[in-house]
Parts: C-alpha cells; structure tokens; sequence
C-alpha cells in the first residue's frame, strides 16, 4: 500500500511485529508478524496494556465457542498511523478501541440484543490485543468502537474500560431494586468490579468464592459478607443474613456449574440468577428445575458490552470512584506471557496486565 494514502507520525523503521498467537494445539507462542496493512479507515496502535481475561485462558483450553480464538481484547494503546478516509484521529491519539461493535440497525440491535448482533463477533483487534501494534478494522472505527482517552487516565487503568462495560451491562439486565441485597459468586476481577459497582449503587453485597485471598480482597473493598463454598454452604449462609428468604440476586462472575447451582440454590422466591461468567463447552447442572417454575426464579444471562457501556465505564474511571485499579496485581511483558497465564491459573492473582 502507498504510503502516500496514510497519515502517519513516522515511518515504521520495522516491517514487523511481536504478538501472541494460539496455536492449533492450544499453545501459545510469541511470534514475529507483519505489520497489518492498514485501509482508508482503519487504525494502526501501538498496544500500551491489554489485560488478561478468562476467555483469553478458557480460548487456550479449548473451552470458550463464543467467537474466533483471537486472543487479547482489553486493550489501549496510541495511534501511530490513521487511515486516510479517516477524520477526527490523529497519530499520538492516546484511546482505547473496543474489539466487538454491533450495527445498531438490525432487528436484534433494535430490541435491545446489541451483543448478539450478527455483525458483532465478525471483527476484531487484528492480529489480536497481545501485540506489539495491532489494527483497529474500518468497522468499529466507523460505529463508535473508539474511545479517546484524557490524559488524566492512565493506560492501566483504561484496560478495564472493557471489563468494567461488561459487568455494568450485566447490572442494567439484572434489574436491581433499591433495597436488593446482592450475592456475587467468585471474587475474580469481574465479581469484584461488579462488588465495586454495586456498592458504588448503594447495594448490600455479599462475595463467595473459594479462594482466600481474593476473598480478603472483596472483604478489603466493603463486602457485606464473605463465604468460602470449600467452608460453608452459601445457600444458608444468605438464607441467615437475609431474615430467611435469600438474595435478591445472585450474580455468577464464575464459569463453574456448581456456582450456578448454587446461585439458584441462594435467590429468594421471586429472586434472580444472573449468569455472566460463561460456563465451559458441554456443561450440565445437576439441578431440579422445576423449582425455577415453582419459586418463580428467574435467570438471565448477560454478555459482553456496547459502546454506551465503555462511555459510562471511561466516565466512572475519570470521576476515579471506585478506585478500580485496585483490582490490579500483577504485570507481564508479552516475552513473559507464559509466566502470567501460570499465575493467573494459581488463582493468586487478581487482575493481570499485559504491556509490550
């Protein structure tokens, strides 16, 4: 491609790139690529941190069927070169460019099902957030998928742009009353930024999860309660904080079937189970569920996000309550990618960056 037809802020002296690619036998490896070639609209960037999500280790496993196993998608980074159809960008810009964007237009958009969107998994960060630069498609550019990032932010802490969009979605389907007392199962960094977000609404919370130390986190952060199912069982434990009836709702930050059990096991009559983390191919609950009918349980699944979710996340963010970046434990380099998926599968971690 001409570089006359680019806007760019300076020649790149390399023609290739580092990025972390999956390999057909669910290995990763750090490998050299091209530089993708960017079109009229698209965006080149120069990844500055990318968090590590678990779809990202369920994609390495085998285990997530969701969308292509590109890895990488809570990235930020600045621009080094704009397409030249594009206006309004400009090399340097510091942003944040979400991986999947909806049409807005078609039926299931229209009825407020912007995620399953058939345009919405057709593109991504190319050749993935794990890399040292990667290209924004002329798609999400054009439908609002980037979001210009004040310099009061920093890069860290703009990497939760993307998880914290996913978690405030989730929260607006699970219809929350004023006075809902909430159950969050696992206290990984989605349970504790939905902990963050419910508290910030004013809501009783209360965390399980099976790993002491990230339990010490949610009680840190104002966790109601905690429960460690290894300990306890949950189900009585909300049935004895909440006079008997159980939690309003009970929000599954977990893949595990059992804590989908659970979670129906702990919602009042009436109550409801909202299931985010996704659970693994093939699952299967060992659960009566002719008590959802007969108790009038309702459960609703929630996935991923759209760009009025990453403008209210980037607002939270900017406002700096809740501190978010609390969540934030442990930083990699992309030579060091195997070492951080070995931390996070020791659940010693709560958040893990990537930077290149």
């Amino acid at each position: 491609m001409s570089t006359a037809l680019l806007k760019s802020a300076q020649k790149t002296p390399v023609m290739s790139l580092k990025s972390i690619q999956l390999t057909d036998n669910g290995k990763v490896t750090l490998e050299e690529l091209p530089i993708p070639e960017v079109g009229g609209s698209d965006l080149l960037v120069e990844m500055k941190a990318c968090g590590l999500c678990g779809t990202d280790i369920e994609k390495l496993h085998g285990e997530y069927t969701a969308s292509a196993p590109i890895l990488g998608h809570e990235a930020v980074g600045v621009i080094r070169t704009v397409g030249a159809d594009l206006k309004g960008f400009n090399p340097g810009d510091r942003i944040f460019p979400h991986h999947h964007v909806p049409c807005y237009e078609c039926y299931l958009c229209k009825h407020g099902n912007e995620t399953m969107c058939p345009h919405y998994r057709k593109y991504n960060l190319d050749p993935g957030g794990f890399s040292e630069l990667f290209r924004v498609p002329s798609w999400n550019v054009l439908h609002g998928g980037i979001l210009k990032l004040p310099d009061s932010v920093s890069f860290e802490h703009a990497s939760l742009i993307e998880p914290i969009a996913c978690c405030l979605r989730n929260i607006k389907r699970s219809h929350l009353d004023e006075t809902d007392a909430v159950l969050v199962m696992g206290a990984g960094p989605m349970g504790l930024i939905h902990l963050q977000l419910l508290l910030l609404l004013g809501k009783t919370v209360h965390v399980s999860d099976m790993s002491e130390k990230r339990l010490d986190v949610a009680n840190a952060l104002g966790a109601s309660s905690i429960s460690n199912p290894k300990e306890v069982d949950v189900a009585s434990v909300m049935r004895d904080q909440t006079d008997g009836r159980g939690v309003d709702v009970a929000i599954v930050a977990t893949g595990s079937p059992k804590a989908i059990e659970e979670g129906l096991r702990s919602v009042r009559k009436g109550g409801i189970v909202s299931l985010f983390g996704v659970p693994v191919k093939d699952s299967i609950l060992n659960y009566d569920f002719s008590n959802t009918v007969n108790s009038e349980i309702s459960i609703i699944p929630s996935n991923a996000a759209t760009e009025v979710e990453t403008r209210e996340a980037l607002d939270l963010i900017v406002d700096g309550k809740p501190n978010f970046e609390t969540i934030i434990t442990h930083r990699f380099r992309l030579e060091e990618f195997n070492e951080a998926i070995s931390m996070a599968m020791k659940k010693e971690s709560v958040k893990i960056l990537i930077s290149s």
